[in-house]
């Protein structure tokens, strides 16, 4: 399987307030967080994680990495340091990336585009960063508007096919 997910800001307490996630602090977030996601991705799966990843309170990203299961892919966000894009873990670490998945052409990034390749023929542009802040465009989304398939802690985890079937 294959699964997208991003702004995951571990140990960065500014998310609490941004996103309004229901945790009294970052350690009750993390530890949820980390186990929703091995319940949904297994260690065969590949991850694509669109930037924003963890803060550096986090500890060593290498050992976070570790505690998650799944080949992980990063798209680099603007709040990944060279910690988070240099660590040992990630099978890929790039600003951006085109993908091909149930007949769809997918384009990763971190920020939304206006604009993007293929986009009318019908490529999809999967992005992070705007936190639900941004007025919808055709076939562009955020981690956070595919609530019906995502995952109950801030629903951002999201299975490629499940993606394909919604936007057929």
């Amino acid at each position: 399987m294959i699964y997208f997910t991003g702004d995951t800001h571990f140990s960065d307490p500014r998310v609490l307030r941004i996103d309004r996630r229901p945790f009294s602090d970052m350690a009750a977030h993390d530890a949820a967080l980390i186990s929703d996601w091995n319940d949904i991705v297994g260690e065969d799966d590949d991850i694509w994680h669109h930037g924003d990843f963890m803060s550096v309170r986090a500890g060593p990203c290498a050992d976070l990495l570790a505690k998650l299961n799944g080949r992980k892919h990063l798209i680099m966000g603007n709040n990944d340091p060279e910690e988070t894009t240099g660590s040992y873990g990630w099978a890929s670490v790039q600003h951006y990336a085109e993908l091909r998945e149930a007949g769809h052409h997918l384009i990763l990034s971190h920020y939304a585009f206006r604009t993007w390749n293929q986009m009318g023929k019908g490529s999809i542009n999967l992005h992070g960063h705007s936190h639900e802040r941004l007025k919808p465009i055709p076939r562009q989304f955020r981690h956070q508007t595919l609530r019906p398939h995502a995952l109950a802690l801030d629903r951002n985890l999201v299975q490629a096919n499940q993606l394909c079937e919604t936007r057929n």
